[in-house]
């Protein structure tokens, strides 16, 4: 039976949260994040150090099949499912967020981890007005509720943030789920939506960077903790 102890010890919440360091990602700014919330989250370097976590993060930055290799090389990568299949949270940042993802079309054609289904593809070249624009896709913009879905944010990682909050992004593809239920949040890039933030249950991804976000994307890893006392 899974135990999450509600008592602090120094200040710190006591929560297993662990960093999927696989050789990939901008570690020590996650890191510092929870530091932030009095969270304790460490670096997971081999995949055993997974089997008592309350929740897992994967970051990532750079190309999708460098990452999935890291994945595979460093035994994450079946672990991070049978994790998944406990229900227990899992977030996805950035590139980690794209390899949740079935598959993706970067640098040809490569599987990803089937959490999520759908694909990821290139950020189109233009606007909606056929104008070039620039690629990738930097800089903060502001989270919208995707075409057609009307529910709010209550009780995930968004829970009390409003549409129109902005967070920093940096990527040159975006994910496709193959159903609008997966899709928690988008943003506009040239007048197209991107998927921002990606829901499978307790499976997350943020295409934006929430540790680089300011208040809102302390909030949003807030809430992950939340989501992972329970």
């Amino acid at each position: 039976m899974r135990i999450v102890m509600e008592l602090t010890l120094g200040g710190w919440i006591m929560l297993n949260i662990k960093i999927i360091d696989y050789g990939i990602g901008n570690l020590l700014s996650v890191i510092r994040a929870f530091e932030y919330l009095d969270v304790r989250a460490e670096l997971a370097k081999v995949p055993e150090e997974l089997k008592y976590a309350d929740a897992i993060i994967l970051p990532g930055v750079g190309a999708f099949e460098k990452g999935m290799q890291g994945l595979v090389n460093s035994g994450f990568y079946e672990t991070i499912i049978e994790y998944a299949k406990k229900g227990l949270p899992i977030m996805g940042i950035c590139l980690g967020m794209q390899m949740l993802m079935d598959e993706s079309y970067e640098f040809g054609v490569h599987k990803g981890l089937g959490l999520i289904p759908g694909k990821v593809v290139p950020i189109q070249s233009t606007t909606i007005d056929g104008e070039q624009h620039k690629i990738p896709h930097i800089g903060w913009n502001e989270l919208i509720l995707p075409e057609q879905k009307v529910e709010e944010w209550d009780k995930t990682i968004l829970s009390g943030l409003t549409q129109r909050n902005s967070v920093y992004f940096i990527h040159s593809y975006t994910a496709m789920p193959i159903e609008s239920r997966y899709r928690l949040a988008d943003t506009l890039y040239g007048g197209r939506r991107l998927s921002a933030v990606i829901r499978n249950g307790n499976i997350y991804g943020c295409q934006f960077h929430p540790e680089k976000s300011g208040q809102v994307g302390i909030d949003i890893l807030s809430n992950f903790i939340n989501i992972a006392k329970k």
